[in-house]
């Protein structure tokens, strides 16, 4: 493919952007190559700079679950707009979209909308601190929250120890309220529990990983994550990838979680920067106006960004039926992806729930992030230039997860197996 034009492009980016981007995955440091320059999107396919047509995996990084440009979505950003862009004031649009969140998670009693995951995180801890009185945090290795300074941390030299920091700028005495555990390791967080529990506000974790690959949840996990509730430790499912993907109710309902507080994006916003945290009553009234725990924001609940959200969950309610057409489709995929490889014999692991889906060049099976690791990306790196190569745009990292819309048909997966035939 000639892609003349975008790499001109990234080269003068590079000149006034660092790295060229806007965020750090897109530079393609992992993979290698210059990343096309996008313009259009129709449906499960994308555009370039150069004309070229791409099928599409990454979907902004899971947000478009109808695909890109839906015309009813579009439709009512549009009407939205006619009226002005933002008033940094109360907008009818928010009190629509949080009882739709509501609907999906019946548990949640309040709902407060802000613009990113990380803003939604970020708030959700601070929230529990001030609820619980507590300072430490439990997180999971390999499991992404966004970039605050507290989440931004690497297990220390055992597994029960504080973390450090994996970024320059966040302070060392910071990371340390954070405790790193190994995410699916249950026996791990029933000790950390019963040696600290009564010092942790929170425990953050995916229902299902997604920026380590996908890893899927262990039953033994799962019962492990709810004994915190014995300790007076609040449960935070971080839904922002999951939350309306893998069902309406996102993985909460998927697996039966009963979390304390959800954080949501990607699809709540429908292609636009929205993001949310939510919880239980008593629990959510500790935050500003109603309580001392603070937090705000210009743009959140922009009214575009709670249109586009509300049109996109008003076609995934009205129709169930895309769930269960999205799995299949990610069945087919992943099967198909297992037999292209199987057939080259090349070892691998092919980890999916729903239509997030992830391959591992490693015999499995892949369930933490220290198995996720043995992955060769330097084969990855073949695998994801030999689809881009030939029409096919897979995210540009093996620790990222690819996603299926309801806009892909069974002839777009043929495409990518035919791609990959070629390309091994």
């Amino acid at each position: 493919m000639d892609r003349t034009r975008s790499e001109a492009l990234f080269q003068e980016a590079q000149r006034h952007i660092p790295g060229g981007v806007s965020s750090p995955v897109r530079a393609f440091r992992a993979v290698g190559g210059t990343p096309p320059y996008l313009v259009r999107g129709e449906g499960a396919y994308v555009y370039d700079l150069d004309g070229n047509r791409y099928l599409d995996y990454v979907l902004s990084w899971g947000p478009l679950i109808l695909g890109h440009a839906h015309p009813e979505v579009l439709r009512r950003v549009q009407k939205t707009m006619e009226g002005g862009l933002t008033f940094g004031a109360p907008h009818p649009l928010e009190v629509e979209l949080a009882k739709k969140v509501k609907r999906a998670y019946p548990w949640v009693d309040l709902v407060r909308f802000v613009s990113s995951g990380t803003e939604a995180t970020m708030s959700a801890l601070r929230l529990a601190r001030g609820y619980t009185g507590r300072d430490l945090i439990v997180k999971f290795r390999g499991n992404y929250h966004g970039h605050a300074d507290g989440l931004l941390v690497e297990a220390g030299s055992g597994a029960l120890t504080f973390g450090v920091p994996n970024s320059a700028g966040v302070p060392e005495t910071y990371a340390r309220l954070t405790l790193v555990l190994e995410y699916n390791d249950a026996e791990s967080l029933r000790e950390v529990l019963r040696t600290r529990g009564e010092e942790i506000a929170a425990i953050i974790f995916e229902p299902v990983v997604g920026n380590a690959g996908v890893l899927v949840p262990t039953e033994a996990f799962l019962q492990a994550l709810h004994g915190a509730k014995e300790y007076g430790v609040l449960l935070i499912a971080d839904e922002v990838m999951t939350g309306f993907r893998l069902a309406f109710g996102g993985a909460t309902e998927l697996f039966g979680l009963k979390p304390d507080l959800v954080t949501l994006g990607k699809v709540l916003g429908g292609g636009l920067p929205a993001a949310a945290y939510a919880g239980r009553r008593e629990v959510m009234e500790k935050v500003a106006p109603l309580g001392p725990v603070y937090q705000a924001g210009t743009l959140s609940g922009n009214p575009l960004a709670m249109a586009s959200g509300l049109a996109t969950l008003e076609i995934l309610e009205a129709n169930p039926g895309h769930y269960a057409y999205l799995e299949d489709l990610g069945k087919r995929l992943e099967e198909g992806l297992s037999a292209v490889l199987t057939e080259k014999g090349i070892p691998h692991t092919v980890n999916r729930v729903g239509s997030m889906l992830t391959v591992f060049f490693t015999e499995g099976p892949v369930r933490t992030f220290a198995e996720a690791k043995r992955t060769d990306t330097e084969l990855f790196k073949r695998f994801f230039h030999g689809l881009l190569d030939r029409g096919v745009y897979w995210p540009p990292s093996n620790f990222e997860a690819a996603f299926l819309s309801v806009a892909h048909t069974e002839e777009d997966l043929d495409q990518t197996l035919e791609a990959l035939r070629h390309a091994l």
